[in-house]
């Protein structure tokens, strides 16, 4: 690890510890984004100084690294909710295989219509499930995984800062539907937020987000390389 590695790395963490406690003095709000907020200051730093982003690189590959142990790890609340969620198996899945057909199918579809490229459709297919699943989807189906990750990013986003508006809206109130729709939808970013609104949520969210990057792992690949 170089130096400027280091230094980087630190300036992250300096950047997320802002972001968080910005976060808890508007009491968790979700435009109180401690992804978005630590990224939109490192674009400031990038603007600022265009040459950063090639030393940049390098720390941003150790973070990436970093994310596998993370999902892993939320292994843990599941583990120690196990029995709420296989109460309530059949209705997952039936959510689940709808919810991963229409994520894919809607974004492929409308990118379709707007006469995206090819590489674009591939990259943008696994955009629901997290980076590093997303970015090895991409690869395989003749994807650009870097700009699987842009998607992915985007996509946990939006569902992050509007998930809660939405549920509000059509009235759904069961912190297990809130969550598991979030982890379904928007992967890792959407299961930060639902632990953030209750800890049921942030349990079924951390099923629905590892339910849906083993099915689309292993239907996705298949699937466009038949059709």
């Amino acid at each position: 690890m170089t130096i400027d590695s280091v230094a980087w790395l630190a300036l992250v963490v300096v950047f997320y510890s802002a972001a968080r406690w910005v976060q808890a003095r508007l009491s968790g709000h979700s435009l109180a984004n401690t992804v978005l907020m630590p990224a939109a200051l490192l674009l400031v730093v990038f603007m600022m100084v265009p040459a950063a982003r090639t030393s940049f690189d390098r720390a941003g590959e150790i973070l990436l690294w970093f994310l596998g142990p993370a999902t892993v790890a939320l292994a843990v609340p599941l583990y120690t909710h196990l029995e709420r969620v296989r109460r309530v198996v059949l209705p997952a899945f039936t959510s689940l295989a709808i919810g991963s057909l229409t994520s894919i199918g809607v974004a492929v579809g409308a990118a379709r219509l707007c006469s995206a490229r090819v590489e674009t459709l591939r990259s943008l297919a696994p955009k629901s499930v997290t980076t590093p699943i997303a970015m090895a989807i991409a690869e395989t189906i003749g994807g650009v995984p870097s700009l699987a990750a842009v998607f992915v990013i985007v996509t946990g986003s939006v569902g992050a800062l509007t998930a809660s508006s939405v549920f509000d809206l059509l009235r759904i109130k069961d912190p297990r539907a809130r969550g598991f729709a979030l982890g379904v939808a928007a992967h890792g970013m959407g299961t930060a937020r639902a632990f953030q609104i209750d800890a049921t949520a942030g349990v079924f969210a951390t099923v629905g987000m590892t339910l849906n990057g083993v099915l689309t792992a292993i239907v996705l690949p298949w699937a466009w390389n038949a059709f």
